[in-house]
């Protein structure tokens, strides 16, 4: 997969932190980086999922069989 360069700001603080931990776990640092933000937006999308599911719920408390669950979503 092709990739592309971002630059990033950070204090020399913050960098020292990112480093030692990317090194700490046999990681570069881009390659940490990219994991911890992937990693953050998914699991926002996650929640982002979970609060749609929970209001739908909320707003039609009915439970469905696994096959009409499939009959709906499938």
């Amino acid at each position: 997969m092709a990739t592309t360069t971002v630059k990033l700001r950070l204090t020399e603080s913050e960098k020292r932190l990112l480093a030692d931990h990317a090194k700490m776990c046999g990681m570069s640092m881009s390659e940490f980086v990219r994991i911890a933000a992937l990693s953050h937006v998914e699991g926002e999308l996650d929640a982002a999922v979970w609060e749609d599911a929970r209001r739908e719920l909320d707003d039609n408390p009915q439970t469905l069989t696994a096959t009409e669950i499939a009959a709906k979503y499938l």
